[in-house]
């Protein structure tokens, strides 16, 4: 079972290592908005939750589509062991970008 875990992982690490250089700018637009979600007056919680979930998504997405990009080039067990070292390992590195993959 640790090789099957292994498999995968030097792939997976590149991945997200380019992942998130690409999307540097979107995950410190991410950080910014938590930050003004986290301390915005009680009469705007609403609209910077709202502001602060569409980046999550948009981050959420990108990760789904390179692991499914790859994923899609694999034969479907092999694809399947993929998917889940992939999961495994962004939501260790993006826990809250990461939701969409476990779905």
């Amino acid at each position: 079972m640790l090789r099957r875990r292994r498999r995968f992982a030097e792939v997976v690490e590149r991945q997200l290592d380019l992942f998130a250089t690409d999307e540097a700018d979107l995950l410190e637009e991410a950080g910014a908005a938590d930050d003004a979600w986290s301390r915005s007056p009680k009469d705007e919680t609403e609209e910077r939750f709202g502001e602060y979930q569409l980046v999550v998504d948009a981050l959420a997405d990108r990760l789904y589509d390179v692991r499914e990009a790859y994923a899609s080039t694999l034969d479907d067990e092999t694809a399947d062991e993929y998917r889940s070292a992939f999961t495994r390992a962004a939501t260790k590195r993006f826990r809250r970008f990461a939701a969409l993959l476990e779905d």
